[in-house]
Protein backbone atom coordinates (compact mmCIF):
# COMPACT_ATOMS: atom_id res chain seq x y z
CA UNK A 1 0.00 0.00 0.00
CA UNK A 2 1.17 3.53 -0.67
CA UNK A 3 1.28 6.20 2.05
CA UNK A 4 -2.16 7.68 1.26
CA UNK A 5 -3.89 4.30 1.29
CA UNK A 6 -2.09 3.37 4.50
CA UNK A 7 -3.39 6.55 6.15
CA UNK A 8 -6.95 5.96 5.02
CA UNK A 9 -7.01 2.30 6.11
CA UNK A 10 -5.50 3.21 9.50
CA UNK A 11 -8.58 5.29 10.40
CA UNK A 12 -11.19 2.67 9.48
CA UNK A 13 -11.18 0.36 12.53
CA UNK A 14 -8.66 -1.12 14.93
CA UNK A 15 -8.32 -3.98 12.44
CA UNK A 16 -7.60 -1.43 9.69
CA UNK A 17 -5.01 0.16 11.97
CA UNK A 18 -3.35 -3.22 12.44
CA UNK A 19 -3.43 -4.00 8.70
CA UNK A 20 -2.03 -0.58 7.83
CA UNK A 21 0.76 -1.04 10.35
CA UNK A 22 1.69 -4.53 9.18
CA UNK A 23 1.17 -4.24 5.41
CA UNK A 24 1.33 -0.53 4.68
CA UNK A 25 4.02 2.03 4.01
CA UNK A 26 5.17 2.63 7.58
CA UNK A 27 7.48 5.54 6.81
CA UNK A 28 5.11 7.41 4.50
CA UNK A 29 1.97 6.69 6.51
CA UNK A 30 3.54 6.99 9.97
CA UNK A 31 1.83 10.32 10.68
CA UNK A 32 -1.68 8.93 10.12
CA UNK A 33 -0.85 5.62 11.79
CA UNK A 34 0.12 7.58 14.90
CA UNK A 35 -2.95 9.82 14.75
CA UNK A 36 -5.30 6.83 14.33
CA UNK A 37 -3.64 4.97 17.21
CA UNK A 38 -3.95 7.98 19.53
CA UNK A 39 -7.62 8.44 18.61
CA UNK A 40 -8.32 4.74 19.16
CA UNK A 41 -6.68 4.73 22.60
CA UNK A 42 -8.44 7.91 23.69
CA UNK A 43 -11.79 6.57 22.50
CA UNK A 44 -11.28 3.64 24.87
CA UNK A 45 -10.82 6.15 27.69
CA UNK A 46 -14.25 7.57 26.89
CA UNK A 47 -15.81 4.16 27.44
CA UNK A 48 -14.29 3.93 30.93
CA UNK A 49 -15.34 7.37 32.20
CA UNK A 50 -19.06 7.48 33.07
CA UNK A 51 -21.29 10.43 32.04
CA UNK A 52 -18.47 12.66 30.74
CA UNK A 53 -17.32 9.79 28.52
CA UNK A 54 -20.03 10.35 25.91
CA UNK A 55 -18.96 13.97 25.42
CA UNK A 56 -15.34 12.82 25.15
CA UNK A 57 -16.37 10.21 22.58
CA UNK A 58 -18.13 12.89 20.51
CA UNK A 59 -14.96 14.98 20.58
CA UNK A 60 -12.82 11.99 19.56
CA UNK A 61 -15.28 11.21 16.74
CA UNK A 62 -14.99 14.77 15.41
CA UNK A 63 -11.20 14.44 15.58
CA UNK A 64 -11.48 11.12 13.73
CA UNK A 65 -13.45 12.82 10.93
CA UNK A 66 -10.82 15.58 10.67
CA UNK A 67 -8.01 13.01 10.50
CA UNK A 68 -9.83 10.78 8.01
CA UNK A 69 -10.57 13.69 5.66
CA UNK A 70 -6.94 14.83 5.88
CA UNK A 71 -5.77 11.29 5.04
CA UNK A 72 -8.13 11.16 2.05
CA UNK A 73 -6.71 14.45 0.80
CA UNK A 74 -3.12 13.32 1.38
CA UNK A 75 -2.44 16.03 3.99
CA UNK A 76 -0.72 15.72 7.36
CA UNK A 77 -3.11 17.77 9.48
CA UNK A 78 -2.95 17.25 13.24
CA UNK A 79 -6.22 16.68 15.06
CA UNK A 80 -7.12 19.21 17.77
CA UNK A 81 -5.78 18.66 21.30
CA UNK A 82 -4.60 15.08 20.65
CA UNK A 83 -2.48 15.69 17.56
CA UNK A 84 0.71 16.54 19.44
CA UNK A 85 0.87 13.11 21.12
CA UNK A 86 3.42 10.84 19.46
CA UNK A 87 3.32 7.12 20.20
CA UNK A 88 5.01 5.76 17.10
CA UNK A 89 8.52 7.05 16.54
Amino acid sequence: MDAKTTGIVAYLTWIGLLIAYLAGDKEGGKFHLNQALVLFLFSLAGAVIPFVGWAWDVFVFVCWIIGFVAACQGQEKEVPLLGKIKILK
